[in-house]
C-alpha cells in the first residue's frame, strides 16, 4: 500500500474526523468512495502523527486481511525509527500483532486495549499504548473506539 489506512472500509480516518474535526466528510474526497491522502498527509504533519508498520516485509499466510495469518519476514528497525524521530512520546499499536511484536521485542507490559504503560527503547522512556482496531471487523461502534483514541490524544494535544 502507497499510504496507511487507505481502504475506504478501514474507519481510522473516520475516526480521526469524529475527533478532531465536525465536517463529517473532512477526510473524503468528495462524490468518491476514497479518501484524501493529501488531506491525511497535511493533518499528520500538523498534529505530529507518524505512521509506521511493527514489519518492513511480511508474507500472507491465509487469502485475507487479517493479521492473526501474517508471518513477519523483516522486522522494523524500531530503535532506528525512533532515532529519526527524537520528539516522539508514544508508540500506539492498532492491533494485536503490532502489539505483541512491541512486548515480545522489548520486554514490557501489553496495555489493555484503550490502556497505557511505559516501555524503554535503548535510553528513551516512551508510553505505549494499545488502541483498538479501526478495522470495522473489530467487534466495537465507531463512537466507543473514538473514546479510546480521544483520551490517548488529549494525554498529548
Amino acid at each position: 500500500m502507497e499510504w496507511f489506512y487507505p481502504n475506504w472500509i478501514n474507519d481510522m480516518w473516520r475516526l480521526m474526523r469524529l475527533i478532531f474535526h465536525n465536517d463529517k466528510r473532512y477526510f473524503e474526497v468528495d462524490g468518491e468512495k476514497r479518501f484524501d491522502k493529501e488531506r491525511i498527509v497535511h493533518f499528520c504533519t500538523d498534529k505530529g502523527i507518524a505512521l509506521y508498520d511493527t514489519a518492513s516485509a511480511v508474507r500472507r499466510l491465509k487469502d485475507n486481511a487479517s493479521d492473526k495469518f501474517l508471518e513477519i519476514v523483516i522486522p522494523t528497525d524500531i530503535e532506528g525509527l525512533l532515532a529519526s524521530i527524537p520528539q516522539c512520546k508514544a508508540i500506539v499499536t492498532t492491533g494485536q500483532k503490532a502489539t505483541d511484536v512491541i512486548v515480545e521485542r522489548f520486554g514490557c507490559q501489553e496495555p489493555s486495549v484503550g490502556g497505557m504503560t511505559n516501555i524503554t527503547i535503548g535510553e528513551r522512556r516512551l508510553d505505549l499504548w494499545r488502541m483498538p482496531s479501526s478495522s470495522r471487523a473489530y467487534p466495537l461502534a465507531l463512537e466507543k473506539k473514538a473514546e479510546f483514541y480521544k483520551k490517548l490524544f488529549h494525554t498529548y494535544f
